[in-house]
């Protein structure tokens, strides 16, 4: 886990969860998620937006997802940022099988200070965030003045976009 000498960059990193993990429910292990990162050498948690409970995206007849989003800053690059959420995820016992499969935990750096990056491991910022109202409407709780990197757009145009989403917030 390389880090990058005297550079820290703001990130937005979305936690959901659809599976219990055990008795766990995935509200929780969406909580444990938070307390994980805080434990992350090199990134530092600044907020947690509210959670929400969301139809999953593509439909699918999965259970609802539970997710949020976390606003932080870190001094990591972003693939060695990538390789620390995807050991979270281990931990918390996600198997990674087909795309968009029903999970334990999914952890996404949805935007890192406005990088735009794209290598098969990871694209930045994240390709589908503008269209999903379960990453958005968290952002807003915890980054109001985002805007997109690569469309320019503002965060309250996105979510226009996606009203109609199925989602709600639990706590």
């Amino acid at each position: 886990m390389a880090e990058e000498t005297n550079h820290t960059r703001s990130v937005l990193i979305a936690i959901g969860a659809n599976l219990p993990q055990g008795e766990q429910s995935a509200h929780k292990s969406c909580e444990q998620a938070v307390a994980a990162l805080r434990c992350v050498p090199g990134l530092s948690i600044e907020a947690v937006s509210r959670w929400y409970e969301s139809a999953p995206m593509p439909p699918s007849g999965q259970p609802p997802y539970v997710n949020g989003v976390v606003r932080g800053v870190t001094s990591l690059s972003p693939l060695a940022l990538l390789d620390c959420l995807q050991q979270i995820e281990t931990q918390q016992g996600r198997v990674r099988s087909v795309p968009n499969a029903a999970r334990t935990l999914d952890l996404d750096i949805i935007d890192m200070d406005g990088v735009c990056e794209k290598t098969e491991r990871l694209c930045l910022p994240h390709p589908r965030a503008q269209e999903r109202a379960f990453v958005l409407l968290p952002v807003r709780d915890v980054a109001p003045q985002w805007v997109h990197p690569l469309t320019g757009q503002g965060l309250e145009q996105m979510v226009n976009a996606v009203q109609g989403q199925e989602i709600r917030v639990i706590r």
